[in-house]
């Protein structure tokens, strides 16, 4: 049996966004590669039929980036993306089933951003930022490009294509603000228009208004504002006329649990339509009549319908599910989903269930030995029920145990662990399980999957019963024999690289951590990071909040540096514009100052998440050899470094 290379796990082929054609025969999804090589990810469309009649075909033999597939409402055509002409600038692409004629339908400058083919079928819908004049062209081969913040800034903008024509108009009725999201109501009338204020992520998310626009008579209406980082937008006809609805946070702060919103539009009575349920709306799918809404569940996922007075729940789901897919009926739903020892693909069925693969994208993986993946359960120390997951090391049995553990906190924090294949480019279970690793996967408080109240109790408090959550894993896992106290290492990335960061200036326990693209300090964060609002509401304060000490220097790791005496091995992404590289510079300069072992890695040209190749294998080799280092010896036999008492 084959086993598990770096090069396996960064040269996978994913599907992703797959869309059914309205007549449930056919079904379009992207190939993306894990890991990209040159400038561009080069991505392609495939075609299924559901009937599995014909085997699946690439819809085009472009290399390119191919994106975004949407079918017209006969689903005789297949409108996408792709910037096969101008690479990095895409273009709205048709492809005709009947004979197979592909048309690249808009030359717009600026590229398309996203479009939504309307039930007229001459009608195109594009969001697209203006045209460059000849000034802003001047302006460019001069280098005049000073910035002026607020000037002049990019605005995705409603477009309109005209198919016969091929003319695109810009209708002149939202001013200035920025365009997110598109729905027309499944009759054929008015589009539902999602705006911010600016396409600033520090701003825009907390600006949203919803408007009305009818296609046909170039009119709007406003709807009024709507909830912080409200996204999937659909219809659905009620006995009191039409009803709109998205998914939001829930009020007050910037930090809670998602809730689907339930707007009448001709009265404007909204209601919060899941107001204390113990699961996450995660998306909210239109149909031609009640929408279905996909549910993080625990460690699993929630199929419902929204009825007029309440929620069916339709089918339950091991693991998780993305990306869901439906014909107008609703009879016919596609999902991205897989299981703990395969990886995501596209799966076929009624939202009843049962569900079956249509894809096999990872046959390479097929032949290769996982480690034993099982939920676990159990309770904080304040008797809140948690979750998450244990990965053993391939080959073993939790009675072979102790075995070097460890943990890895996700990101978010409103992010969760689903009971899925835990095999990624960053530090992830699988790969850590083939080197001899138990690994443990915590759901602390904060996460997604448990409601609100869950998610929302980590607002100004980050660091504190979050991390009591995850000592608490691992003192059962010390308890049941299944983890070595004197191997303990703790890892993660974003939010999870604050926990590491955290955890080690708590306590001495672990004998290495990996800090990725970490938060070092929730002031700066939230002065520098492109969500400093929603960081904010996390750290507690800002900078500017008066004279200090403020509430985020207590839940900020760098004010806890001088206590760190744990190897430390920080990654981060010389252009991450979310949790920007000062934040990693700034451990590095303390650890330096307090002579902690520790190495900087820093990938060019890398952003939050880390796409090239190479720089996914360095990840994987350096997390593995970082931990091989320092906890693979027995204890006698590894040289201990002066610590302080257990802060914990």
């Amino acid at each position: 049996m084959t086993g598990l290379t770096a090069d396996l796990v960064v040269d996978g082929r994913d599907p992703r966004t797959p869309a059914l054609a309205p007549n449930g025969r056919l079904l379009c999804h992207v190939l993306t590669p894990t890991s990209r090589t040159g400038d561009h990810l080069d991505t392609e469309l495939w075609l299924v039929h559901i009937d599995g009649a014909v085997a699946a075909r690439r819809a085009t033999a472009d290399t390119a980036t191919e994106s975004r597939p949407r079918w017209s409402a006969d689903s005789e055509t297949l409108f996408f993306l792709s910037d096969r002409a101008d690479r990095g600038t895409p273009q709205l692409h048709g492809l005709t089933l009947a004979d197979g004629t592909m048309t690249t339908v808009t030359s717009w400058r600026a590229g398309v951003i996203d479009h939504l083919p309307l039930a007229d079928s001459t009608m195109v819908a594009l969001l697209a930022e203006d045209e460059p004049t000849e000034q802003d062209e001047r302006r460019a081969r001069d280098r005049d490009d000073t910035i002026v913040v607020g000037e002049r800034e990019p605005r995705a903008r409603l477009r309109l294509l005209d198919l016969r024509t091929g003319r695109v108009t810009t209708p002149n009725v939202f001013g200035d603000r920025h365009i997110v999201e598109l729905r027309q109501r499944p009759d054929g009338g008015p589009l539902a228009v999602l705006t911010w204020a600016s396409a600033d992520n520090d701003h825009g998310p907390r600006t949203g208004e919803l408007h009305l626009f009818d296609p046909t008579t170039g009119t709007a209406q406003n709807l009024g504002p709507v909830g912080a980082d409200a996204q999937s937008l659909a219809w659905w006809p009620g006995e009191d006329g039409w009803h709109l609805g998205y998914l939001a946070l829930t009020p007050p702060v910037l930090q809670a649990g998602t809730a689907v919103f339930d707007l009448a539009v001709g009265s404007r009575v909204l209601r919060n339509r899941t107001a204390g349920l113990s699961m996450c709306p995660t998306e909210l799918c239109q149909t031609a009549a009640a929408p279905f809404v996909v549910f993080a569940d625990g460690l699993n996922t929630t199929v419902a319908r929204l009825d007029p007075t309440d929620l069916a729940t339709l089918s339950h789901h091991p693991g998780r599910l993305d990306n869901l897919t439906t014909t107008p009926t609703g009879e016919t739903i596609a999902v991205l989903t897989g299981t703990r020892y395969h990886t995501p693909n596209v799966h076929i069925g009624p939202p009843t269930g049962p569900l079956r693969r249509i894809t096999n994208t990872r046959p390479e993986l097929d032949g290769i030995a996982l480690g034993t993946q099982q939920p676990l359960a159990y309770r904080a120390a304040d008797g809140l029920d948690l979750d998450g997951l244990l990965v053993l090391p391939i080959g073993k049995t939790a009675s072979e145990g102790p075995f070097p553990l460890v943990t890895i906190v996700h990101g978010g924090p409103y992010d969760r662990y689903a009971d899925r294949c835990q095999l990624f480019w960053f530090p992830s279970a699988q790969w850590l399980a083939a080197a001899g690793y138990a690994v443990l996967l915590p759901n602390p408080r904060g996460g997604q999957g448990h409601g609100h109240q869950f998610a929302a109790s980590v607002a100004g408090r980050v660091g504190q019963q979050e991390w009591t959550d995850i000592l608490t894993g691992i003192d059962l896992l010390i308890a049941e024999g299944i983890a070595d106290p004197d191997r303990l290492g703790i890892a993660g990335w974003s939010h999870g690289g604050f926990m590491s960061a955290w955890a080690i200036g708590q306590t001495d326990r672990f004998r290495a951590a990996l800090v990725g693209a970490g938060v070092i300090d929730w002031g700066m964060l939230a002065a520098t990071g492109e969500n400093g609002q929603f960081e904010a509401a996390l750290g507690g304060s800002t900078g500017w909040s008066g004279i200090g000490p403020h509430p985020h220097d207590a839940v900020s790791p760098i004010s806890f540096a001088s206590h760190i005496r744990t190897p430390v091995l920080l990654l981060h992404g010389a252009e991450d514009t979310n949790v920007p590289l000062g934040q990693a510079v700034y451990l590095h300069r303390a650890l330096r100052n307090f002579d902690v072992e520790h190495e900087f890695v820093i990938y060019p040209r890398e952003g939050h998440s880390i796409r090239e190749r190479n720089h996914q294998i360095d990840v994987l080799r350096r997390t593995r050899a970082w931990f091989d280092r320092w906890l693979q010896p027995r204890p006698e036999s590894v040289v201990q470094k002066p610590s302080l008492p257990n802060l914990s």
